[in-house]
């Protein structure tokens, strides 16, 4: 999928380095960093290798728990990473995290011209941003307008709607972040072509042909990330601060065992229950009950302020492959629900086939990066 974001931070873009054939993307989660590096080769994205590292062995704690690392120890395990996956670049795209940014969506008359854009964005965007304006660095999209049906466009005799607004997506990222991000690449001999939002990364790996209006829910360790896509632009986008960590948890706190205890128990039988603790599925299912109430909650404002939904739902991230969520998720929005696949759109032996249809969720971030570095 094109990413309309093509400007955002070219400002503090380092463009210097490999500008070859292979791209790398990077994604530091909150859990685990992840890596994906791919070549062009014959007009094709081919896969070269792949690779993640848990966080938890540099933070004394348990894998699958979320961690709040120095810089010093971030490097560390990206150096791992990249080394044990045999990564072959410098060149690389590095995901900013969702609680280091704020999208939001203005409405602006349609008369404003295009020279005062950007000052009244500015203004306009000091009613969301919680810090001065001076410590992020704002980027935005003139979102498509809804076209007229043909009935608005032939009939004269239709009363006049309302002025025509410009909706505008918003983006604002903490500086401080970009440029401790830039240091931990550059500590690691790396080369930062771009930056960009994991949801935006995340979009362009999982999206195939669609055009109508589709919700991504992207379940992470730490939160649930819901963008409504349409036409290939990022419409909404929200956060639910809730994810896989807290699920297990809980699981660990009401059954009295360790966090890998119970992150092993969640992924092996999930929503499903099985031979499991009897109570260990209604545990998931607390969770679950809550994020698809605040994802259903989210849909229906913007169905009443824009008379549309969604008609498929893609799942994506680690937090996707829980067993019984995708049946959850059909009996909830009544709607085409997928799984996301996002190695499908590179070339790989076909011996990795199933095991990247499995893993594909949780590289979803990497892979977005590096398929836009090639485009």
């Amino acid at each position: 999928m094109d990413n309309p974001f093509k400007k955002i931070f070219s400002s503090i873009s380092h463009l210097s380095g490999n500008s070859g054939d292979n791209a790398l993307g990077i994604d530091i989660g909150s859990s685990a960093i992840k890596v994906v590096e791919i070549k062009k080769k014959k007009g094709r994205a081919v896969l070269e290798t792949y690779g993640s590292i848990s966080l938890a062995a540099l933070s004394s704690t348990e894998a699958g728990q979320v961690t709040n690392l120095p810089a010093e120890k971030i490097v560390a395990a990206l150096q791992e990473v990249l080394k044990q996956s045999g990564v072959s670049t410098s060149a690389a795209g590095l995901a900013i995290p969702v609680q280091s940014s704020l999208i939001f969506t203005l409405e602006l008359p349609a008369s404003i011209k295009e020279g005062e854009m950007g000052g009244i964005i500015a203004t306009e965007a000091r009613k969301y941003i919680p810090v001065p304006i001076t410590e992020v660095s704002l980027d935005w999209f003139i979102l498509p307008q809804k076209e007229l049906s043909f009935k608005e466009a032939n009939d004269p005799d239709l009363p006049a709607g309302p002025e025509e607004k410009l909706r505008v997506l918003v983006i604002a990222t903490q500086n401080e972040t970009v440029s401790r991000y830039r240091a931990i690449a550059s500590e690691c001999a790396l080369a930062v072509q771009f930056f960009e939002i994991e949801i935006f990364a995340s979009a362009r790996s999982n999206f195939e042909h669609e055009l109508s209006l589709t919700l991504l829910a992207d379940f992470g360790a730490s939160r649930t990330k819901l963008a409504l896509v349409e036409f290939g632009v990022v419409q909404s986008y929200h956060t639910i601060d809730r994810g896989g960590a807290d699920i297990s948890s809980s699981i660990a706190t009401s059954l009295s065992i360790s966090f890998s205890e119970a992150e092993k128990m969640k992924k092996e039988f999930g929503l499903l229950g099985g031979a499991a603790d009897k109570n260990l599925a209604e545990i998931i299912k607390t969770h679950t009950d809550y994020i698809f109430a605040e994802i259903n909650n989210v849909l229906l404002s913007y169905e009443k302020k824009h008379n549309r939904a969604p008609n498929k739902v893609i799942l994506t991230g680690g937090g996707a492959l829980l067993k019984g969520l995708k049946e959850t998720a059909l009996s909830n929005f009544q709607v085409e629900v997928v799984i996301g696949q996002p190695f499908s759109k590179v070339q790989a032996p076909a011996f990795l086939d199933k095991v990247l249809s499995v893993t594909g969720p949780e590289f979803a971030v990497a892979l977005g990066l590096a398929l836009r570095q090639l485009q």
